[in-house]
């Protein structure tokens, strides 16, 4: 044989080889039980890359409420956290309208954290005795309207501002007609 001959047959040998183990490989994966996601302290220290797109977000974990006085002690972190941001929303504010900062505590931005335990702040004790005031509301006067599926919330007056507006009947309404009261309906209703 000549050493082009055997150099070409060596070539072809190679290309076989790693075919074969590149088929073997992929085989293997496919067959191998899905791994359990790493323990934090297995977790690489390398940050996470963003989920590919379409998977779901996920979803952050918190930790325990503590010093709850109004709402359901038995309540997850995250069901408070869900609580509080329907808050923010109906009432136009942010978390530090209630809770104090906690210049001790230092988050990885650089910015001190909230230190939701604590109860110096005015704004948050309003807020309980609202929250109150809308469970006695809903309790005792709204479930017991005929077909009544709206409860109160703190949007219902604040809508979206802090300091509700308080209502003024729009000059066009001064001016438009009354209607008669319904059949049977007593004065004053």
């Amino acid at each position: 044989m000549k050493t082009s001959s055997l150099s070409l047959l060596t070539a072809a040998a190679v290309v076989l080889t790693a075919a074969i183990f590149a088929i073997t490989t992929i085989a293997q994966a496919a067959q191998a039980p899905a791994q359990a996601a790493p323990t934090p302290a297995q977790a690489s220290p390398v940050p996470a890359q963003l989920p590919a797109a379409g998977s779901p977000p996920q979803r952050r974990t918190y930790a325990g409420p503590v010093n709850l006085r109004v709402l359901p002690r038995n309540l997850s972190g995250q069901q408070v956290r869900d609580i509080m941001e329907q808050w923010e929303g109906e009432l136009g504010v942010h978390c530090s309208t209630c809770h104090a900062v906690d210049p001790k505590d230092i988050g990885p931005n650089g910015k001190p954290r909230l230190n939701f335990a604590d109860d110096s702040k005015e704004e948050k004790e309003t807020a309980r005795v609202m929250y109150k005031m809308t469970e006695d509301i809903n309790t005792n006067y709204v479930s017991k309207v005929p077909s009544s599926d709206m409860p109160v919330t703190c949007g219902t007056c604040h809508r979206g501002h802090l300091g509700p507006e308080p209502f003024v009947v729009p000059e066009e309404d001064h001016d438009r007609p009354k209607t008669a009261p319904p059949t049977g309906a007593k004065p004053g209703q």
